[in-house]
């Protein structure tokens, strides 16, 4: 294995300070933007919290450390969100939110590529409702 094979997205994308400002950036759009509305009203008020595990899990997912895991256990991500309505539209809007806010923040353009695949088959599976 080259040295090039051996670095993960999490340093790719630039570690912890791209991630959080990735995942800060998301949650400012989700909270402002009139189209992401749905899936702001699955949130509570404040967003500290929420904030703060999608960090940690985007952390892990991206090779970093397992900081979600290490808290909670596996994510089981699908099985956290079965509670709330996620369909087509839902999915749509997350997607909107998270690729803007990488956007934004990823300068590597091909990983930036590999993670929007990645995040929208993630977000596509996440769907519990029937368009």
């Amino acid at each position: 294995m080259n040295e090039e094979e051996k670095v993960t997205p999490y340093q790719r994308v630039g570690g912890e300070p791209v991630v959080r400002a990735v995942v800060r950036r998301f949650y400012e759009l989700m909270d402002t933007r009139p189209e992401a509305q749905a899936i702001r009203k699955m949130h509570p008020e404040d967003l500290s919290a929420s904030e703060e595990k999608l960090y940690m899990f985007l952390t892990g997912w991206l090779g970093g450390p397992q900081l979600y895991a290490e808290k909670f256990g596996p994510p089981r991500l699908r099985a956290s969100h079965l509670p709330f309505a996620i369909g087509g539209a839902e999915r749509d809007q997350w997607l909107m939110c998270i690729r803007q806010a990488m956007e934004e923040n990823i300068d590597d353009k091909p990983q930036l590529a590999a993670l929007d695949k990645a995040l929208s088959d993630l977000a596509d599976f996440m769907r519990n409702q029937p368009d």
